[in-house]
């Protein structure tokens, strides 16, 4: 059998209905932006691989030295220990996050990094209440939390309780918590009229909601909402999973916003692509609410591999590639080349055009957030023939490719989607 008929046999593949499912491609390699079948066919990955490889693939940097991690150290338990990977890169990373977060807190994925901030916030407020020692609180601990509509925070059942609900959610609506949705900020934003002073945090993805659609909204929007949850101490929680390490432009979305968050969310881009791995940062003043002799304050969390020593260095070795001049300059060179794209496409018959420094959307016939939209799988069907990976939010198309990138390959990329919207390939 070849690998795909092994594959039938015993994978369960992921946000994929298995039933007439279309057979995976088998793919032995990657070679920068391209993944290269069994056949040798070359695939440009226009959505770096679900949006973690943003160095490209088998980057030989980030290989050797996770080799040279893994003759090293490979693995050991992070309560009680620590080794100089994760040491390295917390120190790395508070010195390239907002000022006011002072600790890192290390987990496995995305969807673990929100667990992370949801419980700290939570149990904040809960410690915050406490009386040490004792079984009885002070005063009343705050229990709400907001999030924004469209949504999107992972697959566990607290990431799934603080995002939209809807397709990803419904087989489970009642088993997750209840939190206060509402809409994303707009340029004429008003504050909704809520009780402020009884929500714990804000969970948000910072002016790019991702699986939502590539939903973009409102900067001035987003300060004014954060600006009262501060004047509330309502704990602000930016999920950058996906924004993360250069995607809007910037180095994180949240630098595009006068108000801070308290609470960072990190994971994909963050080892490159390479290995998993999730931190959550946080303001030294919610750490210092741990701080405690009355031991019921600690934060009981925990991963098998929190701060994997391999996948610390990963990430340090991503970092060094992502703060070189020549990444920063290509992230401005494909946001530039994006814009010039973008100008081209409203000539044509897309829809809800829109474009944040590496990433363009749009759809192609009805509106944004339509997951279960049957044009999704003829669309990656269709690109695939012409050397182009894409895997549509339902009707939404988009695009954001690794940052090594060349100008022939965006422009094969942009040619392929100007034949999709035309309807051009056969």
């Amino acid at each position: 059998m070849n690998l795909v008929d092994r594959d039938k046999k015993v994978i369960w593949h992921p946000y994929t209905q298995q039933h007439k499912m279309p057979d995976p491609v088998p793919i032995v390699r990657g070679e920068g932006v391209y993944l290269i079948d069994e056949q040798g066919h070359r695939y440009i990955d226009a959505i770096s691989s679900w949006w973690v490889t943003i160095h490209g693939h088998a980057n030989a940097y980030i290989a050797r030295k996770i080799y040279e991690q893994a003759l090293l150290l490979e693995q050991v338990i992070f309560a009680g220990f620590t080794h100089e990977p994760a040491v390295r890169l917390a120190e790395r990373l508070l010195g390239i996050l907002p000022p006011e977060l002072g600790r890192i807190f290390y987990s496995d994925n995305g969807s673990t990094a929100t667990e992370v901030a949801i419980k700290m916030a939570l149990q904040y407020w809960w410690n915050s209440s406490r009386i040490e020692e004792t079984n009885t609180s002070q005063n009343q601990s705050r229990t709400k939390i907001l999030a924004l509509k469209n949504s999107y925070h992972g697959d566990t059942f607290g990431a799934m309780s603080v995002s939209a609900r809807g397709v990803f959610t419904l087989a489970f609506q009642d088993k997750l918590f209840e939190v206060e949705l509402i809409d994303p900020p707009t340029d004429d934003y008003e504050l909704p009229n809520l009780q402020w002073n009884e929500f714990a945090c804000i969970i948000y993805e910072p002016l790019l909601q991702g699986a939502g659609g590539m939903n973009m909204y409102s900067k001035s929007g987003l300060d004014q909402l954060l600006q009262k949850c501060k004047s509330e101490k309502i704990i602000c929680i930016a999920d950058e999973v996906m924004t993360g390490f250069g995607r809007t432009g910037k180095l994180f979305a949240s630098e595009h916003c006068v108000s801070q968050p308290d609470v960072i969310c990190l994971s994909k881009g963050l080892t490159g692509g390479t290995m998993a791995l999730g931190v959550t940062a946080c303001a030294d003043w919610i750490y210092q609410a741990f701080v405690s002799d009355d031991k019921l304050k600690t934060l009981f969390h925990g991963h098998s591999f929190t701060a994997n020593p391999i996948a610390c260095t990963a990430a340090l070795a991503s970092l060094d590639l992502l703060e070189s001049e020549q990444t920063m300059s290509a992230v401005n060179r494909i946001s530039q080349q994006h814009e010039e794209f973008v100008s081209n496409l409203r000539q044509s018959s897309a829809k809800n055009i829109r474009q944040l420094g590496t990433v363009v959307a749009f759809e192609l016939d009805g509106d944004a957030n339509q997951y279960l939209h049957n044009s999704s799988g003829s669309i990656t069907s269709l690109a695939l023939r012409h050397g182009v990976y894409l895997r549509p939010l339902g009707n939404t198309i988009y695009l954001m490719p690794p940052y090594c990138i060349s100008d022939e390959q965006l422009l094969q990329v942009y040619n392929v989607v100007h034949k999709l919207i035309s309807v051009e390939l056969v």
